[in-house]
């Protein structure tokens, strides 16, 4: 395959893609404004257990890049909330897809698409708790 070839399956793959991706950027758009840091901070409650559960699973319904998270983070500490909370919203923000879940079931595969996002949001629960307690921070 020579350049020119690799360059327009690269140009017809993107525009393959656009749809979807405008897709899911206008849902996020839309979604991100439900989320603001007063929600983060009224829903958790200090309990070791249930704190990266609901971490996780708002983590989970939201998308952000990894590196807006850390902002997102200390702000989240700042107001009360518990580190680990903090650190299973964080993972399960970055690597739990569910709003960006039709686009890769699309091109992955539904039923690899559904086990990582599953062990993803399992993960990011026992990372978090496990984080927090090897590095005494509770």
């Amino acid at each position: 395959m020579n350049l020119k070839q690799a360059a327009y399956q690269s140009w017809q793959n993107i525009w393959r893609v656009m749809p979807f991706l405008i897709g899911i950027v206008l849902l996020i758009s839309i979604l991100s404004q439900f989320f603001t840091k007063s929600f983060y901070s009224g829903i958790f409650k200090g309990n070791i257990f249930l704190d990266p559960l609901i971490g996780s699973l708002a983590g989970s319904i939201s998308v952000g890049a990894p590196a807006i998270s850390y902002i997102l983070g200390g702000e989240m500490l700042a107001q009360g909330v518990s580190l680990v909370a903090i650190t299973a919203f964080i993972i399960s923000w970055v690597s739990v897809g569910i709003l960006s879940f039709p686009v890769e079931a699309h091109f992955l595969g539904k039923k690899f698409t559904l086990i990582r996002n599953i062990l993803s949001f399992v993960f990011s629960i026992i990372v978090a708790i496990i984080a927090v307690f090897v590095f005494n921070l509770i």
